[in-house]
């Protein structure tokens, strides 16, 4: 038996014992359809620009031109992007297995489309934008489709000023309530599932650590390693898109 078999078998058994598991996804769940992840040494986005200067809400206020620049190519990727095995596998740990809720760092909407309904958007999503001065609301990707094609920033119908997508920026508070509900199941759950990230950002990361904290079991599927590896139950170094579908087969119906 090959390594990575034993671990997906002992994986399955600690979800088959689980009364309640949550996930935490990262970037690295998303890679698979073909959108880039920020921390990778070779290919993370953050190699070609300085988060502090294209990310933050300080950058944001000051220079929005140059916040939508850096926007254009990922948000392109993002719309064309379709749901990979890894989000369908999620989906169907929540339908049928012992998986209650899906925490992600992921902006993209994947999870959704792939039909998860449990799912907490810690970082936000591209569903909507906010005008930075009326503060109305409004409904993004046929904006940023438009974006995409012109390059022309998206703007307010009734004022007139620039609309900011509903993500955190660097320098921005996590929704308090989302963020509660979040802790709230990390510190339930009898095992968590890390999957594609780098747990490098706070209070996200730290979510691993809180479930250990209380009892649970984890398990991290990632490539590159992680500040919290000694705690692990199981490291899984392997592609996601390929290790979730297996986790998953053994609670789908019979045809």
């Amino acid at each position: 038996m090959t390594k990575l078999k034993h671990q997906i078998e002992q994986a399955i058994s600690y979800l088959q014992a689980s009364n309640q598991t949550v996930a935490l996804t990262g970037a690295g769940v998303s890679t698979p359809s073909g959108i880039p992840d920020f921390r990778s040494p070779t290919s993370g986005v953050w190699e070609q620009y300085d988060p502090a200067e294209v990310a933050s809400i300080y950058a944001f206020h000051e220079n929005p031109e140059g916040f939508y620049a850096w926007l254009r190519p990922l948000a392109k990727l993002i719309l064309a992007a379709q749901p990979n095995p890894a989000h369908t596998a999620l989906a169907q740990l929540e339908k049928y297995g012992p998986l209650e809720a899906l925490i992600t760092q992921n902006i993209d909407m994947l999870h959704h489309r792939a039909g998860s309904r449990s799912v907490f958007e810690l970082h936000g999503h591209l569903r909507r934008a906010t005008c930075m001065g009326c503060e109305e609301k409004f409904i993004a990707p046929k904006l940023l489709k438009a974006f995409v094609e012109s390059g022309e920033i998206p703007r307010c119908k009734l004022c007139g000023e620039v609309l900011k997508p509903d993500v955190v920026l660097f320098g921005e508070l996590l929704p308090l309530r989302l963020l509660k509900e979040a802790q709230m199941y990390a510190m339930t759950c009898d095992l968590m599932i890390v999957a594609g990230s780098s747990l490098e950002v706070a209070p996200a990361g730290d979510l691993p650590a809180l479930a250990k904290q209380t009892g649970a079991r984890l398990i991290i599927i990632n490539h590159l390693p992680t500040h919290i590896d000694h705690q692990a139950d199981l490291l899984i170094s392997a592609n996601v898109a390929e290790v979730l579908p297996q986790l998953a087969d053994p609670f789908l119906p019979m045809l």
